[in-house]
């Protein structure tokens, strides 16, 4: 195949976007073309969301430079925009960040979207305080791997749904009380997944102490490794400031900091909402991990037994193998999204899509009631997952969005066996050892893991070794 140089590629998508030139020049070092005529308002057919998706394709493979005003020489990793104290010496910090020049850098491997090695590992910090932290010591940040997003657009509508499901189940309870004149005990459910109860009074206030595994606002935060980002659009936000030092002007512009140019790097306006709905389209619309079905009678046969193991000893409690989602029309900008992130609410007509337009989503199963069935692996739900005796997981020392040091949202293991290491920092290298490391809620499971024998154990690898990124 021929090789296309980076400008060239850069003007070929221009093309198939149906806009003009990406970049000025031959010389000119910006990374980030403008954008091409784009829609951005309700139902997409599937040759607009092409070119959307396109368009965001290019800016997560973009490697930002200063022209397009990456760093942020005023700014913290801050995601509510906070000014630093002075300018940092180096645009670059491995720490505070920013840390990389793409997406792409980090969520590489297998390929664009993927995850990343150890080396990739990045530190997080609320950056209030912290700001100018120059050191690993955990006092300071938290050290994370790298997730991959494949899939990440149905794990969004799950979390969407599931919210409406259970914010119904906490109105439903309150209506009860004040007709019945009595306290309502509610379990919280959706999709299956418990999420403890409320205790609602007549008078309106609930009692909040028995949620367990999400916020008390019951809205699932299916993204980041303690899940406490609500959508694509506001994990996006995030890690652009972060991680490159690219501000969002949706939450870092002049309406809600009174500046253009928040980070005084000389760049007002340096990522608009269109380019945030490109990036947003481009990995909402990711096809999932898939199962291989292996060549090798010998594998095959040990990850069928694997599999069964799996079950019988309670990992699926957990990792659930596939959840149902009702519908495959994801809308940008969200309805869950709070201030910073741009939200439904602030749109005539957001725009939708139709994930069911990809030749993927008609591949995936479905139940008898109709449902798309999403074989993620999770259950997009906090667990505590270390305990004194297992406490590998438990590592970190900074609580993040409130959420305790040792609990974590389970993650999800579809495209596991493409996406190691393992572990919250990557930093284990068998799934082995992942699994033994698991403590807290999930002792039970590991501890029946660890009593069975070598060959059951391995199969259980081989089955786990079938969750692939085609």
């Amino acid at each position: 195949m021929k090789r296309i140089g980076r400008l060239s590629w850069l003007f070929l998508v221009a093309a198939l976007a149906g806009g003009t030139s990406a970049v000025a020049g031959p010389f000119d070092e910006r990374a980030v073309p403008q954008p091409p005529d784009l829609p951005l308002s309700g139902a997409l057919s599937r040759a607009e969301l092409d070119r959307l998706v396109a368009y965001g394709g290019v800016l997560f493979g973009a490697r930002f430079t200063a022209d397009d005003g990456v760093g942020r020489p005023m700014a913290t990793q801050a995601i509510i925009p906070t000014k630093r104290r002075q300018p940092p010496e180096q645009t670059f910090f491995r720490t505070a960040g920013p840390e990389a020049g793409s997406c792409v850098a980090c969520h590489g491997s297998p390929r664009a979207g993927g995850a990343g090695d150890f080396v990739t590992n990045v530190f997080v910090s609320e950056g209030f305080e912290s700001a100018h932290f120059d050191n690993l010591d955990p006092q300071f940040s938290n050290e994370r791997g790298t997730n991959h997003v494949f899939g990440s657009g149905l794990v969004e509508l799950l979390a969407r749904e599931m919210t409406a499901e259970l914010q119904g189940q906490r109105r439903a309870a309150l209506q009860q009380a004040r007709a019945g004149g009595a306290p309502v005990t509610a379990a919280l459910s959706a999709k299956g997944i418990g999420f403890g109860k409320i205790v609602a009074q007549p008078d309106g206030i609930v009692d909040l102490s028995g949620i367990d595994g999400v916020d008390t606002d019951l809205v699932i935060r299916p993204f980041s490794q303690k899940g406490v980002m609500t959508s694509l659009r506001q994990f996006t936000v995030n890690a652009l400031n972060h991680h490159h030092g690219m501000q969002a002007s949706e939450r870092f512009g002049v309406r809600w900091t009174g500046e253009a140019d928040f980070d005084e790097d000389g760049h007002p306006d340096e990522m608009t909402p269109v380019q945030l709905s490109a990036l947003t389209a481009w990995q909402a619309t990711l096809a999932p991990p898939t199962r291989l079905v292996p060549d090798d009678p010998a594998w095959r046969a040990a990850a069928a037994r694997g599999g069964a193991l799996f079950d019988s000893i309670g990992c699926n409690q957990c990792h659930v193998r596939a959840l149902p989602l009702n519908s495959l029309r994801f809308a940008d900008p969200g309805p869950f999204d709070t201030a910073g992130t741009l939200r439904d609410t602030e749109v005539a007509d957001p725009a939708i899509y139709d994930l069911g337009l990809y030749d993927w989503a008609a591949a995936l199963p479905r139940n008898a009631d109709g449902s798309v069935m999403v074989p993620l692996f999770g259950d997009l739900k906090r667990h505590v997952i270390a305990d004194h005796q297992v406490a590998q997981f438990g590592n970190e020392l900074l609580p993040q969005r409130f959420v305790d040091r040792n609990v974590f949202q389970t993650t999800e293991l579809w495209g596991l066996a493409s996406t190691g290491g393992y572990g919250h920092r990557n930093d284990l290298t068998t799934i082995d050892a992942a699994i033994r490391a698991h403590g807290g809620d999930a002792r039970p499971m590991r501890d029946g893991y660890v009593a069975l024998d070598d060959d059951d154990r391995t199969a259980i690898v081989a089955f786990l070794k079938t969750l692939v990124i085609e």
